[in-house]
């Protein structure tokens, strides 16, 4: 009797462990999956040692929505069209196991350049506001970092840095975004390897993984989040439950 209760038990046990993952797996798939910010390209909206929520409904359902592509289908099902202004977690299409946090400027069918550091939509500049400057170190040496709040045509408005205005890619070609991609741009727009590089280039739409909507933790990168004992010295207590904008 004692041991058809324990087998009972365990039976029970791993009954409910395997319920709790088909939980966590449909919320992470369906819902909302976490992310963590591993460097600057996003700076200032997102810093290195931020962690935040991706939801997975805002764009609909592709093969990438899945943990390790497990579902496979064609395009997206569900689908809701990103805005310009959005910032959008996807598989970076020269290496779809690789994912990336950047900012959408161009649609499909839209025209992006940049002429001395100045984002161009469909060749009307992008209005930028100058906020402020601050000093920030490379490792090797300190440089003076500008602010500005740029304003998409659809209101949507962000804070990006400047370096300079005559950096690597400050003056590009004119991008044509085909139909069914997107471009995307970091915030910290002379640190960012984005849609102006060949190795990311346009990304297609089924490799839109979520938009990222609010963090839940952020430490700075003198701790990493398993190391507990150090949080009360590296918290960013002021970043938690922050929406992104």
């Amino acid at each position: 009797m004692a041991k058809k209760k324990e087998k009972d038990s365990l039976k029970d046990n791993i009954k409910t462990l395997g319920i709790a993952v088909l939980i966590a797996i449909g919320f992470r798939s369906f819902l909302f999956e976490p992310f963590n910010i591993p460097s600057g390209s996003m700076i200032p909206t997102l810093l290195v040692g931020d962690y935040l929520f991706v939801s997975k409904y805002s764009y609909g359902y592709s093969r990438y929505s899945f943990p390790f592509g497990a579902v496979p289908f064609d395009d997206r099902i569900m689908a809701g069209e990103p805005e310009r202004g959005d910032v959008v977690v996807f598989r970076l299409p020269s290496n779809v196991s690789v994912d990336y946090i950047k900012r959408v400027v161009g649609l499909p069918g839209d025209k992006i350049q940049l002429k001395q550091g100045q984002l161009y939509v469909n060749d009307t500049l992008v209005p930028r506001r100058f906020v402020g400057s601050q000093t920030v170190s490379l490792g090797y040496r300190d440089v003076e970092v500008r602010a500005f709040e740029e304003t998409m045509d659809n209101g949507k408005t962000y804070l990006i840095h400047e370096f300079g205005d005559n950096d690597q890619m400050d003056n590009t070609k004119i991008y044509e975004v085909p139909d069914g991609h997107y471009f995307m741009m970091g915030d910290n727009r002379d640190r960012s390897k984005d849609s102006r590089f060949a190795d990311v280039g346009f990304v297609p739409f089924e490799n839109l993984i979520g938009r990222a909507e609010f963090l839940f933790f952020s430490v700075d990168q003198s701790a990493r989040i398993w190391e507990f004992w150090k949080w009360p010295f590296t918290i960013r207590y002021s970043r938690i439950a922050n929406g992104i904008d």
